[in-house]
């Protein structure tokens, strides 16, 4: 049984994937035998259909596809806009990169989404693609995260991060069930947040370019931003270990590792914990950071 991550930056740090790419294809030894990458996921800046968070992705659309192409791994548009009306699904840029990505090599792309109108929408025009439906949805009961595992419109659906642990629920779902669930493993946000959806639905509005203040995290520790030493305290963090022997051994095998906000250094940590055999993660490092082309922080 593998293990696929699902991992941020297609658009925010494709120069760091055009580095770590070929890595973990000619030094497979350096990785775990038993993960592998099942996409990237992003969305370019100025993306009006971009939700989760607001994009500053700013490498070109062409570079990000070719890419993925090249290297056989799915990439994932992120399109988690809540808010969109009727009149947004005309957007020139959004269409253009459905265009571009529908169908862009050997491995399917995807759509993470939370609309139902663009649901729809993608669907009649770009039926190439897969779709995700997106944490954003913060489906915070069970039940309402089971009735999305039965819709058949999703190939995968990404809890709530506070459902992680929920092991009698997510234990008796069915074998089908389970090969949708893409967990969230390393969220930062305070476990009992009031206004997750809140937070969502303020970075849709800014991806709109409506005139909005800022969401006011009410976070205890909202200063210190994302340090992933505090996610690895958090109640429905997911670690390694918890990942080969917990979600595996109970027919779990995918894997989501947010990160698309943060500096490429971060998410090269991710990729050491989560990927990295211990005894190569030195290696691993050298050669990103002595590569002269990428800007780490």
């Amino acid at each position: 049984m593998k293990a696929y991550y699902h991992l941020p930056g297609l658009f925010e740090f494709s120069a760091f994937y055009r580095a770590f790419l070929p890595l973990f294809r000619e030094h497979r030894e350096y990785f775990y035998d038993w993960c592998e990458i099942g996409s990237i996921y992003g969305a370019p800046a100025d993306c009006l259909w971009g939700g989760g968070r607001v994009g500053f992705g700013e490498a070109r659309a062409e570079d990000a596809a070719a890419l993925t192409r090249e290297y056989g791994v799915s990439a994932r548009l992120t399109f988690s806009n809540s808010l969109l009306r009727e009149e947004h699904l005309s957007d020139k840029k959004c269409n253009a990169l459905c265009t571009l990505f529908e169908k862009n090599g050997a491995a399917q792309s995807g759509v993470i989404l939370c609309s139902d109108l663009l649901l729809d929408y993608l669907g009649k025009q770009y039926p190439g693609f897969y779709f995700v439906s997106s944490t954003t949805k913060v489906l915070t009961e069970f039940s309402q995260f089971e009735r999305e595992l039965n819709r058949p419109e999703f190939r995968f659906v990404v809890p709530d991060f506070r459902l992680n642990k929920a092991f009698d629920r997510l234990n008796a779902l069915n074998d089908g069930q389970k090969q949708k669930v893409e967990f969230l493993c390393n969220e930062c946000c305070w476990y009992d947040c009031p206004d997750r959806k809140a937070c969502y639905e303020n970075v849709s509005r800014k991806n709109l370019g409506e005139n909005c203040p800022d969401h006011v995290c009410v976070s205890p520790w909202a200063a210190r931003g994302y340090r992933f030493s505090d996610a690895m305290k958090n109640p429905g963090f997911i670690g390694l270990e918890d990942i080969q022997k917990v979600y595996m051994p109970c027919g779990f095998s995918h894997f989501k590792l947010e990160g698309r906000s943060l500096g490429s250094a971060i998410v090269l940590e991710f990729l050491l914990y989560y990927m990295t055999k211990p005894e190569y993660q030195l290696n691993v490092r050298e050669e990103i950071y002595l590569d002269s082309a990428l800007d780490l922080f």
